[in-house]
C-alpha cells in the first residue's frame, strides 16, 4: 500500500459524523484487502514463472504429431529422436537413422519437440521396434529447447515402459560440471520407468572429440542391436541418399530462398516475433575496435533493435546468422566446376518425413553454401565416408575411408590429418586432386550453418533499442599453412556502418533468454569474475546497478574481477570500467593482467588476496557470484579459490566447502555463463 493510500484509511477532524453501529468491514476496507490479495497472488505467480526456465516461456507451442502412427503408415520400426541446440544431436540422429537399413531395421528421425512423447509407451505395438534418443545437454545440465517438454514428461510420468527398447547416445563436455546431464537422466529414467536399455549409455565428449565418440559407440550398438533382434548386417556399404536434385521448371526469382531462415522474403517483410526461424535484421549502429596495440582485434558492435519489439535483460544472449567467407565458396565452386547460381532443390526421398529438405529450397547452390552450410569447421568422418566414392585415385578412397572408421589407425589419421591440421572441405577438396564429388551430393551432407551466440554488453532497461556485442576475431595460421579465420567473427569485423553503395549493415538477431540475472534485491552486493570477452555480461549488470542507483535505490557493494593478458593490449572498456568506479557504481574494480610481469597473474589470485572480505560478503551479506569466461580453466580455478576461501576463512572442511558452493549454485547465487 503506498502512503497516500495509508493515510486515508481514517479520516481525522471534527467534521466526522458519529455513527451509531459501524460495519464490521466498510468498503474501503474491502477494496484495499483485495488489494493486498491481489498483489500476493501477483507476486507468487510472478516468482512462480520467474522460477520456470525462461527459454520455455519463448518457445512455440507447436502442434505434437503421432509418430506412432507415422512408424506403422511407413513401416518403420526404429526411431532416433533428438534433443539438439546447435545441430549436431540432430546430424547424428540423422545418420543412425540412416544407417539402420544396413543393419536390418528401419529407421526415422524425429524432433523431441515436434512429437507427442506420451505415445512412447505404445511402441511396443510395433514388432521388433527401438527408440534412439541422442541428447545433448544445454548450460548448466539443463535440457535442449527442443527437449523441454520431452524432460518434462519423464520427470511427471508414472507410466509404464515395459518392453519398449532403448538406447541413448549423449552429448556433452567434460569442462562443464554438469557432464551429459540430459543424456543419464534420460537412459537412468527410461530403465526406472520399465524401459529395457539394449546398449550402454554413450557419452561424446565435445572437449575432446565428439565424432570419435560417436563413432566408437555406433560401432558396438549396431552389433548390439542385430544380437538382440536376431537381424544380420547386410554388408552393403555403399551411399544411400537421402535427398533427390530437382531442378525447378519455370523458375520465379520471388519464390527462391536468397538466405532467409524460415519464411520467405521475411528479411524484406520483417514481422514479430523474432527467433530462430524469424530473425531480426538488426542494423549495426557502432562498430568498433577495442584496443590500440597487439595483434588481435577486440571489438564492439551496436546493434540497432529499434521497433522491433524485441526486448532483453542484462545477462541474456544474442544469437546472430553469420555468412561464409565469399572467397571460399567461390573456390568450392571453381573446384567442382559447378554454376553457383544454378537454382535447384534438394527433396527428401521420404515423402512423409517432416523435414522436406536440408535446407531452405529453392535455392541456389551460391546461397546454400554462403549462407545455410557449415563449409569452415573440419567434415564430420560420414561426409569422408560417403565422399570416397567421387575419388578417381584408389589411394585417396582407402584414406577417406580409413578415416571414417573406427579403427585406431583411422582414427588417428582423422584426428592429425582432419582435426588437427584444421583442414576444412575447401582444404579437403584441394589436397585431394582426385576428389570431386557432385555439389548436390556435397550439400547434402554438410550440416548447417548454425547461429552464434554472444552474451550481451549491454543493459536492456539502459539502452532498450541497442544490443551490444563485445567479441575477439579469431583468426591464426594452421600446421598446413592456411589461415583459418572464425566465421562469425570475421564477418562482423567487417560489417561497416554503412557501406561503399550507402546501405546500412545489416545483421540477422535474436534474442534468447538466460538465467543469467542479476538479484532481485539491488542491495544483494554482487560479484563478478570475467575473463577477456567474459566482461560482456558484466558491462550490462554495471550499466543497470547505475541505472538503480540514479532512480534511488539502495544498491549493495558492486565488485568486478577482470583478467587479461596486457594493460595495454587487451584491457577492454578500461575508460568506461574507471568512470563506474569514478562515480561509485563499482566499489572496487581488481585487474589481473596475466602476462605484464614474470610471474603470471590471474583472477583467482587475486580472489584469494581479498579471501576475509569475500567470506564476509558471501557468508553474511547474501552475496550472489557470477563467472564468465573460459569454462576449461578459469570457471574451475575460480571454483577452487571459492572452496579455498571458505575453508581458510570459513573453517569449512574441503568436502564441507565443495556442498557450499554448491548449495549457492542451487540457490542462483552462484552463476555461470561459461564456454570452452
Amino acid at each position: 500500500i503506498g502512503p497516500m493510500e495509508a493515510e486515508s484509511v481514517v479520516p481525522e477532524g471534527p467534521d466526522v459524523a458519529p455513527v451509531e453501529q459501524e460495519p464490521l468491514f466498510r468498503n474501503l476496507d474491502i477494496f484495499l484487502f483485495s488489494l493486498i490479495i491481489g498483489q500476493l497472488i501477483y507476486w507468487f505467480l510472478s516468482h512462480k514463472k520467474t522460477g520456470a526456465n525462461p527459454r520455455i516461456q519463448e518457445a512455440h507451442h507447436c502442434v505434437k504429431t503421432s509418430f506412432i502412427e507415422k512408424m506403422k503408415k511407413t513401416n518403420r520400426n526404429m526411431v532416433v529422436f533428438y534433443g539438439s541446440q546447435t545441430g549436431t544431436a540432430e546430424e547424428f540422429c540423422g545418420r543412425l537413422a540412416k544407417d539402420a537399413q544396413r543393419y536390418g531395421m528401419s529407421g526415422m528421425s524425429a524432433d523431441l519437440e515436434e512429437n507427442d512423447m506420451s505415445e512412447l509407451p505404445r511402441l511396443v505395438e510395433i514388432d521388433n521396434s527401438l527408440a534412439v534418443f541422442c541428447m545433448a545437454t544445454y548450460g548448466e545440465g539443463d535440457p535442449t529447447d527442443n527437449a523441454q517438454d520431452f524432460y518434462d514428461w519423464m520427470q511427471e510420468t508414472d507410466e509404464e515402459l515395459n518392453r519398449v527398447n532403448f538406447a541413448v547416445f549423449g552429448l556433452g563436455n567434460k569442462t562443464y560440471e554438469h557432464f551429459n546431464a540430459m543424456g543419464k537422466y534420460t537412459d537412468k529414467r527410461l530403465e526406472e520407468l520399465g524401459g529395457r536399455r539394449i546398449y550402454d549409455l554413450g557419452m561424446g565428449d565435445d572437449d575432446g572429440n565428439l565424432e570419435e565418440d560417436f563413432v566408437s559407440w555406433k560401432e558396438q550398438f549396431w552389433p548390439a542391436v542385430c544380437e538382440h533382434f536376431g537381424v544380420e548386417a547386410t554388408g552393403d556399404d555403399t551411399s544411400i541418399r537421402q535427398y533427390e536434385l530437382v531442378f525447378p521448371t519455370d523458375i520465379n526469382m520471388n519464390k527462391v530462398y536468397t538466405g532467409e531462415m524460415g519464411r520467405l522474403k521475411s528479411f524484406e517483410t520483417q514481422k514479430p516475433p523474432f527467433d530462430a526461424k524469424n530473425p531480426y535484421l538488426a542494423t549495426v549502429a557502432v562498430n568498433r575496435q577495442l584496443n590500440q596495440a597487439g595483434d588481435r582485434h577486440l571489438m564492439h558492435l551496436e546493434l540497432d533493435i529499434s521497433g522491433s519489439q524485441i526486448r532483453y535483460d542484462s545477462g541474456d544472449h544474442v544469437a546472430v546468422y553469420p555468412m561464409n567467407d565469399v572467397s571460399i565458396v567461390n573456390r568450392i565452386g571453381q573446384i567442382l566446376d559447378a554454376d553457383l547460381d544454378t537454382v535447384i532443390s534438394l527433396n527428401n526421398l521420404d515423402e512423409e518425413s517432416n523435414k522436406k529438405h536440408p535446407f531452405p529450397c529453392p535455392t541456389t547452390y551460391r546461397t546454400a553454401l554462403t549462407h545455410y552450410l557449415d563449409i569452415t569447421n573440419p567434415p564430420r568422418t560420414n561426409v569422408l565416408f560417403e565422399l570416397a566414392q567421387y575419388a578417381t585415385d584408389p589411394k585417396d578412397q582407402d584414406i577417406l575411408r580409413k578415416m571414417a572408421s573406427a579403427s585406431p589407425e583411422g582414427k588417428g589419421l582423422y584426428q592429425s590429418w582432419v582435426l588437427d591440421a584444421q583442414r576444412n572441405i575447401l582444404a579437403v577438396l584441394e589436397d585431394m586432386p582426385s576428389l570431386h564429388p557432385a555439389i548436390d551430393h556435397l550439400c547434402e551432407l554438410l550440416p548447417r550453418l548454425q547461429a552464434r551466440y554472444y552474451s550481451i554488453a549491454s543493459s536492456g532497461k539502459v539502452y532498450s533499442n541497442m544490443v551490444s556485442i563485445c567479441a575477439v576475431v579469431v583468426e591464426f595460421q594452421t600446421s598446413t599453412g592456411r589461415s583459418f579465420k572464425g566465421v562469425a567473427t570475421n564477418w562482423l569485423k567487417n560489417k561497416v556502418v554503412v557501406t561503399d553503395n550507402g546501405h546500412k549493415a545489416t545483421v540477422p538477431m535474436y534474442v534468447r533468454k538466460s538465467q543469467f540475472r542479476l538479484p532481485f534485491k539491488a542491495s544483494n552486493p554482487v560479484v563478478m569474475i570475467g575473463l577477456g570477452t567474459g566482461i560482456a555480461p558484466f558491462m550490462g549488470f554495471l550499466q543497470e546497478r547505475g541505472w538503480m542507483k540514479e532512480q534511488g535505490k539502495d544498491v549493495g557493494e558492486t565488485i568486478l574481477y577482470f583478467g587479461c593478458r596486457h594493460r595495454n593490449q587487451d584491457f577492454m572498456y578500461q575508460q568506461e570500467l574507471e568512470e563506474f568506479e569514478k562515480v561509485g557504481v563499482l566499489t572496487q574494480l581488481n585487474v589481473a593482467f596475466s602476462r605484464d610481469q614474470e610471474e603470471k597473474v590471474y583472477v583467482q589470485h587475486l580472489l584469494k588476496k581479498n579471501n576475509e572480505h569475500l567470506w564476509k560478503l558471501i557468508h553474511t551479506d547474501n552475496a550472489h557470484i557470477y563467472i564468465c569466461g573460459d569454462a576449461r580453466n578459469m570457471a574451475r580455478d575460480v571454483q577452487n579459490a571459492f572452496y579455498d576461501i571458505a575453508e581458510e576463512v570459513g573453517g569449512l572442511t574441503h568436502t564441507q566447502a565443495v556442498v557450499y558452493i554448491k548449495k549457492l549454485m542451487t540457490k542462483g547465487r552462484y552463476a555461470q555463463d561459461v564456454w570452452s
